[in-house]
């Protein structure tokens, strides 16, 4: 008896867990070591076993009474013939069959028990991706998509039988896809529900498979269809094509296209949010004196003037220049980011010229420089 684990434990609750309590840790418990989720994996299964084993005695208040007293004695008079993780009970039953006729299975392991197999279903989402300049994606266009899905056999037009004929009803289950199984255990006779093995849960049978699809009634396909690109789209952002995923099962809906966005980056712009960020370069002259000055914007080039005195990375904006806001009304702004460029490889006359200029300023003209003058006299 040392070899066996005691219920609690394998359920992580205390003797004082309350019916629900119960419940709720074989639910978690039974969903962790769920064969479906690890195929193959004995220890898995066998773990899944022992948790099914304690839930079975804990569940019920007869035998949780006869365990709190007298331990697995007290509910299994043959234990230990069965080695770890095997019946309490010494028969061959299968616990995962009971488990499902209790509760009818959950969320992720094979639905209800009782589920239509020739239910419509929906067909799954198709992700695929666009490419789309900066300019297109600041004001909006149409472009081609590519993409595979799945869609109904033209031939047998999803039924997956061959040209002129049809799948028959299952006699094995009566085209429920499920079959019913009668199993003795120490609780009596319980009834339990399994996929039928003849058609496989769906309630029907091909007896000659549409060589075109092989009999899957779907095929996967390359198809190309235009997209309306927004005015404002970012990268990152996904464009949602409703009935051009894979198509439904049964007659059920297809699918949707989900088109994940890419901008390409852009030689001169930089975007901000729905601002417009640039760099501009202008001369030392035009820094001094002012100047107009030819910007470029998504709108085509437009004028500006700039001020005397201009520094280099000042900034000014042009409102209403920017991005258009994604499905709604306005736009971002554009702004410039000034760059002074000095002239480099001056001959001898123009030299003389700066040199002339030079003996022409004061500290006054210069405010930064006046500034750190200023400081360097009050630190020395």
């Amino acid at each position: 008896m040392a070899d066996k684990r005691d219920y609690y434990e394998v359920l992580g609750i205390d003797k004082s867990a309350s019916e629900a309590d119960i419940k709720k840790a074989f639910r978690q418990s039974a969903k962790k070591y769920h064969p479906d989720l690890h195929p193959g994996d004995k220890e898995a299964e066998a773990k899944f076993k022992e948790v099914n084993e304690a839930y079975e005695v804990l569940s019920d208040p007869e035998k949780k009474a006869r365990y709190d007293q007298f331990g697995h004695a007290g509910v299994d008079p043959n234990f230990g013939a069965g080695g770890p993780g095997g019946s309490p009970f010494g028969q061959d039953i299968d616990l995962g069959d009971i488990f499902n006729s209790v509760f009818g299975g959950f969320g992720g392991f094979g639905g209800s028990r009782r589920a239509n197999p020739n239910a419509p279903r929906r067909g799954t989402d198709v992700e695929t991706n666009v490419f789309v300049s900066f300019e297109d994606a600041a004001k909006g266009t149409k472009t081609q998509v590519k993409y595979k899905n799945i869609s109904t056999c033209p031939e047998c037009k999803g039924t997956g039988a061959e040209k002129g004929t049809s799948p028959k009803t299952c006699t094995a289950c009566n085209g429920s896809g499920r079959v019913t199984i009668n199993q003795r255990t120490p609780f009596g006779v319980v009834q339990t529900q399994r996929t039928c093995d003849a058609c496989h849960g769906q309630g029907k049978i091909v007896e000659k498979p549409c060589r075109h699809c092989d009999g899957k009634g779907r095929v996967r396909k390359s198809k190309t269809i235009d997209v309306t690109i927004p005015a404002g789209i970012d990268t990152g952002q996904i464009l949602n094509v409703t009935g051009h995923g894979n198509s439904g099962i049964n007659g059920g809906p297809a699918g949707d296209l989900r088109v994940h966005v890419t901008v390409r980056p852009h030689s001169l712009f930089e975007r901000r949010g729905d601002d417009v960020w640039c760099d501009m370069p202008i001369t030392f002259a035009q820094a001094t004196l002012g100047d107009e000055v030819t910007v470029p914007t998504l709108d085509g080039k437009v004028k500006y003037s700039i001020h005397e005195g201009t520094q280099p990375n000042d900034v000014f904006k042009l409102k209403g220049k920017g991005i258009p806001h994604l499905n709604g009304r306005g736009r971002g702004d554009q702004f410039v980011r000034v760059t002074v460029e000095i002239p480099k490889s001056l001959n001898t006359k123009q030299k003389n010229l700066i040199k002339e200029l030079q003996k022409n300023t004061t500290d006054k003209n210069y405010q930064k420089r006046k500034t750190f003058m200023d400081k360097l006299k009050d630190l020395f």
